[in-house]
């Protein structure tokens, strides 16, 4: 699994890796050689390379190259810990240390094909990676620190994400020594998965949430691309030369066309990729390759873990193996996490009540901490950018052991219509980017309608506003009613579900996709009927939202049989059937009914005391005194892990109008200080207020601060404009409010706002961030070193933007230690010095601070040679018809008499203003 925010999923080095904390197993056989290391405190690593044979029986070997991980205390329960499909066994390392340190002993491996290990990739294949999973067993089953069942039968848990949770699930399908199976994220079907059809025909409604369909259907071309790729050989990009490919077809080029798959899966791919399709025969290999061959054999307890995000293994597949485990009589639980294949895999907290579910099932020492069904619900995006994310818990998974799902009709509106497919099927609709939708969704807004869904191409049905909010949990399904206008073609089409907010905006959730491959239709236009099972989401529908389902004839994820172009009609026939699961918070799963004959009465007085402090809390988050004052800082203390103090009790005010320079050397706590201001990380005392409201992470008064802390990050393949519009579309606030026009004449890139960021230089960065910060026209704008990269003539407009900004009653708060800019800049400034406030107030007082002046006269030369005869008079400078002299020894006025004395005429004397020396002497003075 790989924490949410780090997405390594499925695919590879060459593209996104799979880093799962997934657990599956390995090859075995002959150790040839190991090498034993330190790891974190309590656990040894040991390095083997085993050698197993090619297939049962056969003379031919293959090297497989595994670690072990051992914990402080054994003998122990062990864990058989794979990565995803394309990656090695040190993708999984993190994963396997938390393991061991939970106490378990972890085996983790490179499968065939893949780092270290030879041989070549057979897709899970029984005799092939499965068998090196059995092998596995036997040498954990020798191993002393593995806590035995019963001779050569480890005490064993298999677990792994994808394409290892795959071969977890078909390793306890055949092997009874597997004690418990946590697959995450993988697939039941690898050909329903790859070659999905969501006509499910018939009048049956499914009895779980997120039932799919079945048989022969669209081959998804998109992620099978990237999934084929990540298994080439990396040599034939390197020396083509030396594959001799010829043009006698696959026979004479396997090893050039297949890399490094065996020769059985190069064909099914092959097959595939050519026709759009399916064969019988090649159905039957890929069910071969997948749990669904053996999921009702497998006895051992379950938590299927799947993701809500997630285009190519959907929540489909694991609906169907739970159907197939519990119709066995196993013990199955479902989860299904805010991620996936388009999101991430599980995070750290989620991993963590993995672990406490493996000692559960193989230790007895904890309590299950998950129920029957869980899921998480995704709610709106908070000021930071992060999304909400709160977990519930559901009776049961219906339709496993309890009544079938309960559905909601959501009746919709629209005739038929006529919708074609062009020639070729292009230009197709977009729907989504394979491994990257959860970064890119907000990108579709951007993107003009006919891009989404090409017009001619497709058609919407809508519902009416719904009236309260629907929380959709699994698969809904639809009856469409269909006929071909002239020839047939391949009678493919893609459905769709999108949110469709008040305003028009829409959103498809997941970014999921369902292709149709239809019933043979009469070329005289009769209609067929089929019911459509649309992918599984969770998602909540507000208040005054409606629902639109989209037919359409193309998919740019998807490759249909042929190129012939077709003409249909497409109708609606009755309403939407939407599954909804009742839950409540995972925190209050709790046996309501006894509680409430033991624990009423103090349990409402907990209840009434708690809204009380809530209350009081609440007074306390918000000063109304402030509400009209940017920023107060008072007393903030940081603390650093080391020990170390970054800031010590720091004070200070900015107000509306001002330019507030927080000056300091490097190392000062500047940066520290300007992340507790966002939220990033918690004083651990005193406070930040923004508009009287107490700073917390993610606090909504945020939203009225614009902010550059360190780099600035965008995505390099994007312009700059297009950087800036995903920025301000990701907040969900409207597009008009960006002033992004106001924000590009900020950051001055002329013609290079519209070319890929990675082609900029550190300044065009700079300026870039420093406009994205002031996006929307925030009343607080924070910059922290503004001026970094930039040249003289940028950092001078850079000076008058600020004051500008400022002007309009705004507040500007510039963290540097540049001097010269900060004078130059900024109205108030506070120095701060080793985390401890030295000084603060207008930059004209504390640059005018001290006993230096500045004398106009009508003899400079002589004057300044007059003030150097005094004694106590030091520093006497003479430059551009002024004389500068530190009278730190006599005063003022002792020094004016003896220039009036010589006869020099003074026609004023006023304080040196240089902040560098006051900011010299102010930093000496706390050394």
């Amino acid at each position: 699994m790989v924490a949410q925010g780090r997405t390594r999923t499925v695919l590879a080095r060459r593209g996104v890796r799979s880093a799962a904390l997934a657990a599956v197993v390995l090859l075995a056989g002959a150790s040839v050689a190991f090498v034993t290391t330190e790891s974190t405190p309590g656990t040894r690593v040991e390095e083997h390379t085993h050698r197993v044979p090619e297939r049962p029986g056969s003379a031919e070997q293959v090297d497989i190259d595994t670690s072990l991980y051992l914990p402080l205390r054994t003998p122990a329960p062990a864990v058989l810990l794979a990565p995803g499909f394309g990656a090695d066994k040190d993708s999984v390392d993190e994963q396997a240390r938390e393991l061991a340190a939970d106490g378990f002993v972890v085996q983790t491996f490179s499968p065939r094909g893949f780092g270290g290990s030879s041989g070549r990739i057979g897709l899970n294949d029984p005799d092939r990676e499965v068998a090196d999973a059995r092998h596995l067993l036997d040498r954990l089953a020798a191993r002393p620190e593995v806590r035995l069942d019963g001779d050569g039968d480890p005490r064993v848990a298999a677990v792994g994400a994808s394409y290892g949770g795959a071969l977890s699930l078909m390793l306890a399908g055949t092997d009874r020594r597997v004690d418990a199976v946590v697959p995450v994220a993988t697939y039941h079907d690898l050909g329903e998965s790859l070659v999905p059809n969501a006509a499910r025909g018939g009048d049956a409604e499914a009895r779980t949430p997120a039932a799919g369909s079945g048989g022969t259907g669209v081959f998804k071309s998109g992620w099978s691309g990237l999934f084929f790729s990540a298994g080439l050989d990396h040599r034939l990009s390197a020396d083509p030369g030396s594959y001799s490919g010829t043009s006698g077809g696959l026979d004479e080029d396997v090893e050039a066309v297949c890399g490094r798959f065996t020769e059985e899966v190069c064909r099914i791919y092959v097959d595939v990729v050519t026709t759009g399709t399916t064969t019988a025969a090649t159905a039957a290999l890929l069910h071969r390759l997948s749990p669904a061959s053996v999921a009702g054999s497998i006895t051992a307890p379950t938590l299927l873990v799947q993701g809500e995000q997630d285009t190519l293994f959907g929540l489909d597949q694991a609906d169907a193996t739970a159907r197939r485990i519990a119709s066995a009589g196993g013990d199955v639980q479902v989860v299904w996490f805010a991620g996936g294949h388009d999101a991430g895999m599980p995070g750290p907290d989620l991993r963590a009540t993995i672990s406490r579910w493996l000692r559960f099932r193989l230790t007895g020492a904890e309590e299950n901490p998950f129920g029957a069904f869980e899921y998480d619900v995704q709610g709106a995006v908070r000021p930071e950018g992060a999304v909400s994310v709160r977990t519930v818990r559901a009776a049961d998974y219906p339709g496993l052991r309890t009544d079938r799902v309960s559905r909601r009709e959501v009746p919709l509106s629209g005739s038929e219509r006529v919708i074609a497919k062009p020639p070729g099927g292009l230009p197709a609709a977009i729907s989504g980017i394979p491994g990257l939708n959860a970064l890119v969704s907000g990108a579709t807004a951007l993107l003009p309608p006919e891009s989404l869904d090409p017009a001619g191409q497709s058609a919407a049905f809508d519902s009416a506003p719904l009236s309260d909010q629907l929380l959709v949990t699994g698969a809904t399904t639809v009856r469409l009613r269909v006929s071909s206008v002239g020839a047939p073609g391949d009678g493919v089409l893609f459905a769709k579900l999108y949110d469709v907010g008040p305003d028009g905006t829409k959103t498809l959730p997941g970014s999921a996709v369902a292709p149709v491959r239809l019933p043979p239709l009469p070329e005289d236009g009769t209609p067929v009927e089929v019911v459509v099972a649309l992918p599984g989401v969770v998602h909540p529908v507000e208040s005054g939202h409606r629902l639109r389902l989209v037919v359409g004839t193309t998919d740019q994820g998807f490759r249909a049989t042929v190129a012939d172009p077709a003409v249909y009609r497409v109708g609606v026939v009755g309403a939407l059937s939407v599954p909804s699961v009742p839950a409540v918070p995972t925190a209050s799963a709790w046996p309501i009914g006894q509680l409430l004959g033991i624990v009423l009465v103090p349990a409402v007085a907990a209840a009434l005391l708690a809204l009380l402090a809530a209350r009081q809390r609440r007074g306390r988050d918000v000063d109304p005194s402030l509400r009209d004052t940017p920023l107060v800082v008072d007393g903030l203390v940081r603390v650093l892990p080391d020990g170390t103090t970054a800031v010590d009790g720091l004070s200070l005010r900015v107000e509306r109008g001002q330019v507030f320079g927080l000056l300091g050397p490097n190392g000062a706590g500047k940066t520290t200080t300007l992340r507790m201001l966002m939220g990033l990380i918690t004083p651990d005392g005193g406070e930040i207020r923004v508009f009287g409201v107490r700073v917390t992470p993610g606090a909504p008064v945020l939203s009225r601060v614009g902010c550059f802390v360190e780099a600035a990050g965008f995505l390099p393949h994007l312009t700059g404009r297009t950087n800036l519009e995903l920025h301000w579309a990701a907040t969900g606030r409207p597009a008009a409010d960006a002033h992004l026009a106001e924000a590009l004449e900020i950051a001055a890139l002329g013609d290079a706002v519209d070319r890929p960021v990675r082609t900029y230089s550190q300044g065009m960065r700079q300026r870039l961030a420093i406009a994205r910060a002031m996006l929307g026209l925030p009343d607080l704008l924070v910059l922290d070193e503004p001026t970094n990269g930039l040249d003289p003539p940028q950092i001078r407009r850079l000076r008058e933007v600020l004051r500008r900004y400022a002007a309009t009653g705004r507040a500007v708060l510039v963290s540097s230690h540049l001097l010269a800019e900060v004078e130059a800049t900024c109205t108030h400034i506070a120095i701060v010095h080793r985390g401890v406030l030295v000084a603060d107030g207008p930059v004209v007082e504390l640059a005018a601070s001290g006993d230096e002046l500045t004398f106009a006269v009508d003899r400079p030369e002589e004057a300044g040679a007059v003030l150097r005869a005094l004694t106590g008079v030091s520093d006497v400078d003479v430059r551009d018809g002024l004389v500068h002299a530190d009278l730190a020894g006599i005063g003022a006025a002792t020094a004016l008499a003896e220039l009036v004395r010589a006869g020099i005429s003074v026609r004023h004397a006023v304080p040196r203003r240089r902040l560098e020396d006051a900011f010299l002497r102010l930093v000496g003075e706390v050394r």
